[in-house]
């Protein structure tokens, strides 16, 4: 499915996890890097004006829906995708690169979060070797040197997967920047997947999910920040939703 950002298409180019889960381990096993981005409303609103992350997603090698109104976009257009969030990636990958004795780096949140995460997969996913994590300070900047230096650093590590928790768009900057600085390394972008993992922060239940409301358990959480960038998403969906029909009509 394709969509039209304003400062440049985004193209969800993996379509289902099966998909994926090939892409993946052929990458892994050629010794190749790449990037995979979770698109969702949020996104698309920020690439609406932001031509920097507008060049770090076209340069993501995988690109897969997190939230269901892509999903539902996706289905109007006939070009159906699967669910994908950042978060349900964590652990099918943490066992993936166990079993591929493949090594892992964890970068963002806080240094807490991530030996919480740590434990977390350990515990999921035996036999998984975490060899880098890193927690930035305040104002980490993906396009400034302490960046390049710890890209380098984890290239040097051994580590080919990067479960990278910074959000957007700074995380999809820095998996992008990855692709020439760590070559061998495999960034997926997956928001606050570690602060979740490790039990900082409380995701939706279950049900709330299932019901397509994890937006609202979110934004209940914490209104001030959360309620103004809904309604930004909210108040895209008609263009998208046109968008969408003209892909199917399209011949």
């Amino acid at each position: 499915m394709r969509i039209e950002t304003g400062t440049g298409p985004v193209e969800i180019n993996i379509a289902n996890a099966a998909t994926l889960w090939q892409r993946v381990v052929d990458r892994l096993n050629r010794g190749q890097g790449f990037a995979l981005a979770t698109v969702n409303l949020d996104h698309l609103v920020k690439l609406r004006d932001d031509h920097d992350f507008a060049r770090a997603y076209a340069g993501q090698d995988f690109v897969v829906a997190d939230g269901r109104p892509i999903v539902w976009l996706s289905r109007l257009a006939k070009r159906p995708v699967e669910l994908m969030p950042g978060s349900d990636l964590i652990l099918p990958l943490a066992e993936m690169a166990a079993r591929e004795n493949c090594p892992v780096a964890l970068l963002g949140s806080t240094q807490e979060a991530l030996d919480g995460a740590n434990v977390a997969l350990a515990r999921h996913a035996p036999g998984l070797r975490v060899v880098q994590k890193v927690a930035p300070p305040m104002g980490f900047d993906p396009d400034g040197d302490a960046a390049a230096t710890a890209l380098r650093a984890m290239e040097a590590s051994g580590a080919r997967l990067c479960f990278l928790a910074l959000g957007a768009p700074k995380q999809e900057r820095l998996a992008h920047r990855g692709r020439s600085l760590a070559p061998s390394v495999g960034f997926v972008s997956i928001g606050a997947g570690l602060d979740f993992l490790s039990g900082h922060q409380r995701r939706a239940p279950r049900l709330m999910r299932a019901l397509a409301l994890e937006w609202l358990w979110r934004a209940l959480s914490s209104p001030k920040r959360l309620l103004p960038r809904y309604l930004a998403c909210f108040a895209i969906l008609p263009g998208l939703v046109l968008q969408a029909l003209r892909q199917r009509f399209a011949r």
